[in-house]
């Protein structure tokens, strides 16, 4: 890909994103930006490849990356209560409320967006990982699924819930494995407030030279 091209299909993911941090992170104290570069500023600090850090980053495009009727994972929070209220609307502190835990199937709603852009296979394969991780270390470890915050307990039965010892043993055996674990574990930690790093345009050149040399 020339490196005009991949300027505007960069400044289109990365518009994607800047509307995205409009958006709460669903049931968090954080915008949907912020936690996306949380992930990515812990991928860099890791010196892992470009690949891995262009994933962290790009992990949750698929939240936004989608019609305006895409279909929301919608869960009473009535009951929830170490749902953080702070990060909810006032009509749903007060009064019995649905809220949102995210576009159903994200991940590869994600992953095909990255693809199609002209992303490396293997980010998009880290991007469409993140939640079959997820539901790979609540099967492996029940000590996991209490350490998810809140609202990713409740989006987690609308993504499978946790894989079976079938599972587990078939998703262990995946190449990529051990990558796909560390960058779960990112975006669990994604979730700082107020937290320092670097900034979306800090990773302008390193998408730009990434796409220029994938195609």
């Amino acid at each position: 890909m020339e490196e005009q091209s991949a300027s505007r299909v960069v400044d289109a993911v990365f518009k994607v994103l800047i509307d995205g941090s409009k958006q709460d992170y669903i049931g968090e104290k954080i915008s949907q930006l912020e936690h996306s570069l949380q992930a990515a500023a812990s991928a860099r600090h890791c010196s892992t490849d470009e690949e891995v850090i262009l994933a962290a980053l790009l992990h949750d495009i698929g939240q936004f990356a989608t019609s305006a009727d895409q279909k929301q994972m919608l869960c009473d929070a009535t009951d929830i209560t170490d749902l953080d209220s702070s990060a909810l609307d006032n009509g749903a502190q007060q009064k019995k409320k649905q809220i949102s835990v995210g576009v159903t199937g994200h991940e590869r709603i994600g992953a095909e967006y990255l693809r199609q852009l002209g992303f490396s296979q293997k980010v998009s394969a880290l991007v469409e990982s993140h939640v079959p991780v997820k539901r790979y270390l609540t099967g492996k470890d029940p000590k996991y699924y209490e350490g998810l915050s809140a609202a990713s307990k409740l989006s987690l039965k609308y993504q499978g819930g946790p894989y079976t010892e079938e599972q587990i043993i078939e998703f262990e055996k995946d190449p990529l494995y051990n990558l796909k674990v560390q960058l779960r574990q990112w975006d669990d930690a994604a979730k700082v407030v107020d937290l320092k790093v670097p900034d979306l345009e800090s990773y302008r050149s390193m998408a730009v030279q990434h796409l220029m040399k994938t195609h």
